[in-house]
């Protein structure tokens, strides 16, 4: 018997891990289904383009064929392994925007209320002040190195009137500048090294790795345990943290979710709630690719051996270099409509291009512009395709749904493609390589979506509060059970979501501590 059960060792998972056990008095099982996290390529930065492929580490799900997206199926990286998908992300640290959070409209879950669990994950390399915390688990510096693409970027960006701004996780998120991320030192912090290694070492937390939990148990409404590799584990609590995708899946296989769907797939019925998979949100992206008019880039560095020799040098001396890049080196957060109160679309540089993600750079001198949008109105859904615990759901992301949605990508690619033709940024290129001048119109801008656009990772809002979990994130109409991660989102926040994963699940923490001091 253990106090609490936590299903999922990823982001949320590995920092309730850590402060459930806080309390010594409290016995904490934590269940992955994944590996531990030892593959080389997860600690070193640069390394998540090692680690897209469907692998130990990455569950490599794919969408169900996207009506918007002319029937293509978008290849859906999740992390498989000890820290989940902090452990196989592209590092960067964005919080999103304070109207995002009151939006929610939860009372509790507000910016306000946020912004204290941002801080104490936190330690900020540039110190403490307003925004930011110190001594936290989690690593947040800057980028070792700057690079003068991004510099250009960032001139030109101010030139067409973006302001500049140094910290997109202060006082505003709009403007343009390097990003920050998550990693320490030239590593990675994963929720794994920064959460969970030291929790690790107190006696007890039970982790389990290789642990595919296929069914929450029940008595009556009550849940009692789970069933893993053929065995039950029973607890006061059970919390499920899989993710956007897996924490649903697992409702659903466990008799909780919409009843028609259980009944297709002959799965006793413990509660119907219809919201359990519903709602799924997530921001779309799209990737330009430029020639670059002076061999600076990181397709220049891998086509030459000396070079490789080099970077490899000083990442292992010095912890700089290429190596040390997040999935984002500079960015814009930018308005595409002057009258907007805030920004809209977020535009990612980095300096290399490839065209598939994770797969071989160009063999000449590029850089990649990316646009996603920020407040996303399109909602999808989650759904089991079988009873069987191994068979990937079906995961429908329904992308660019909404006519508003449509019309920020099409203006957010015109604004990155002013950037790239604007000074000193326009001294850099040698010409767009793809899509290429044949795309000007906003109908070609869109087809162009169409037809190359995908997931940027940031999957939400599938046991959303108020239609599956309470604020105190309780399964509604069930007892001894919760939802713990980025599925608990009513709707996904602006920028990259690891950051408020990991507050929700500070948060939640809390919330458990509160009630037992109650009792």
């Amino acid at each position: 018997m253990y106090d609490t059960i936590i299903v999922g060792a990823g982001s949320a998972g590995c920092v309730l891990a850590n402060r459930l056990t806080e309390d010594p008095s409290r016995r904490v099982l934590l269940l992955e289904a994944g590996p531990r996290d030892t593959h080389l390529w997860i600690h070193v930065p640069l390394g998540y383009g090692r680690l897209f492929t469907k692998s130990e580490v990455n569950w490599g799900y794919e969408s169900e064929p996207e009506p918007a997206l002319n029937g293509r199926r978008v290849f859906t990286p999740r992390g498989k392994v000890l820290g989940g998908s902090s452990s196989i992300n592209g590092l960067v640290y964005i919080r999103g925007q304070p109207e995002d959070f009151d939006g929610w409209g939860i009372p509790g879950w507000g910016f306000a209320d946020l912004l204290p669990y941002f801080k104490k994950a936190e330690n900020q390399h540039r110190g403490a002040d307003d925004w930011h915390g110190t001594g936290g688990p989690l690593e947040v510096a800057d980028l070792p190195d700057k690079h003068e693409l991004c510099d250009a970027f960032i001139a030109s960006a101010e030139r067409l009137g973006i302001p500049r701004n140094d910290d997109f996780n202060g006082a505003r998120q709009e403007g343009t500048g390097y990003y920050q991320a998550t990693a320490c030192r030239g590593r990675r912090c994963s929720t794994a090294t920064g959460y969970l290694r030291p929790a690790e070492k107190r006696a007890n937390l039970t982790v389990r790795t290789g642990a595919l939990v296929t069914r929450i148990v029940f008595e009556g409404k009550r849940a009692v345990g789970v069933e893993c590799q053929g065995k039950i584990f029973t607890g006061r609590e059970v919390i499920l943290s899989g993710g956007a995708f897996n924490s649903p899946q697992l409702l659903q296989l466990s008799g909780v979710g919409p009843g028609e769907l259980l009944q297709r797939h002959g799965i006793p019925m413990v509660h119907d709630l219809p919201g359990v998979g519903e709602d799924l949100q997530d921001h779309f992206y799209a990737r330009t690719f430029w020639r670059c008019s002076r061999p600076i880039t990181l397709n220049d560095d891998m086509l030459s051996l000396w070079r490789k020799a080099g970077m490899l040098a000083n990442y292992v001396f010095r912890k700089k270099g290429p190596l040390t890049i997040s999935a984002g080196y500079a960015a814009a957060f930018v308005r595409t409509r002057p009258e907007l109160e805030r920004p809209d679309a977020q535009i990612y540089f980095i300096n290399f291009s490839t065209a598939k993600r994770g797969g071989v750079l160009h063999t000449h001198s590029g850089f990649t512009c990316a646009v996603s949008q920020l407040q996303v109105e399109s909602r999808g859904s989650v759904r089991i395709k079988s009873a069987d615990p191994t068979v990937q759901p079906a995961i429908r992301y329904n992308y660019l749904s909404s006519e508003n949605d449509r019309r920020v990508m099409v203006e957010g690619l015109k604004v990155a493609r002013k950037i790239c033709t604007t000074a000193p940024m326009r001294d850099y290129v040698a010409g767009e390589y793809y899509p290429g001048e044949k795309v000007k119109s906003d109908e070609d801008w869109l087809a162009f979506c169409r037809e190359v656009g995908e997931t940027v990772f940031h999957p939400t809002s599938t046991c959303r509060m108020g239609k599956v979990v309470d604020s105190r994130l309780r399964v509604l109409g069930l007892t001894n059970l919760r939802v713990v991660d980025a599925s608990v989102m009513p709707s996904v926040p602006s920028g990259n979501i690891n950051a408020a994963v990991i507050a929700v699940a500070e948060k939640a923490a809390d919330l458990l501590r509160e009630e037992a001091c109650g009792r």
